[in-house]
């Protein structure tokens, strides 16, 4: 039998080792580069390795963190879990490794700390077709996109590789997009719960439609003071 690289939905596992980490994005099918270093997180990639190879990304939720009786801050409920695809160790001890967006999953509890890494038991039934490829339902609006993101970019001062996006498929330019700017949590969230591409996307215009506006007023500001 030929060996299967991808996953089947059915195999995905009850629980995860969770990595919370702020305004880092994973999305299903796209690639996310890590450093680990810190002992808990040495830990934990050990733990997955020999636990079905999948870390859940998650992001932390600021907002409802309960100071008196948590040291850890509250996760939002949805995550992203990835497949370890890559990993090396350094000379300076960390270890880099890559991600490969399996699925997104509810975070429905949290299990006792190991090795100070957290783990969760998730449910995955809600985000089941996130194993089909995603395509925008016309292309108009990747053209409406395109000219949204040309025009971030530039009040960014972000270089792009305009041939390399021209021959993406939609999935991948939205996702790489997503994941690649700098928002904030509640906006990375957001895309992430996003309940189909063209949601994300408009999603996506919007968030950079207010960056560049957010941006054209501190430079008024700037040249009025």
């Amino acid at each position: 039998m030929p060996y299967n690289f991808n996953k089947n939905f059915e195999e995905l596992p009850e629980t995860l080792p969770l990595f919370p980490l702020s305004k880092v994005l994973l999305l299903p099918r796209a690639k996310l580069p890590l450093n680990l270093f810190e002992n808990r997180y040495l830990h934990m990639l050990d733990y997955a390795l020999a636990n079905g190879k999948s870390i859940g990304m998650i992001q932390p939720n600021e907002k409802i963190r309960d100071r008196k009786s948590k040291k850890e801050p509250n996760l939002y409920s949805i995550g992203c879990a990835g497949y370890i695809t890559a990993f090396s160790q350094t000379n300076d001890n960390r270890y880099e490794i890559i991600l490969k967006g399996l699925c997104r999953f509810e975070l429905k509890s949290e299990l006792n700390l190991m090795n100070g890494f957290r783990r969760g038991k998730v449910l995955w039934k809600p985000f089941r077709s996130d194993f089909e490829p995603l395509v925008l339902k016309s292309k108009e609006k990747r053209s409406v996109f395109i000219e949204n993101l040309k025009g971030y970019l530039k009040k960014m001062s972000i270089n792009a590789d305009w041939e390399a996006i021209e021959v993406s498929s939609d999935e991948d330019l939205i996702n790489s997009i997503s994941m690649g700017c700098p928002f904030d949590v509640n906006e990375k969230q957001a895309l992430l719960q996003a309940q189909s591409l063209d949601e994300r996307t408009d999603i996506l215009i919007s968030l950079m439609k207010m960056s560049m506006s957010f941006s054209c007023s501190s430079d008024e500001s700037a040249k009025l003071s």
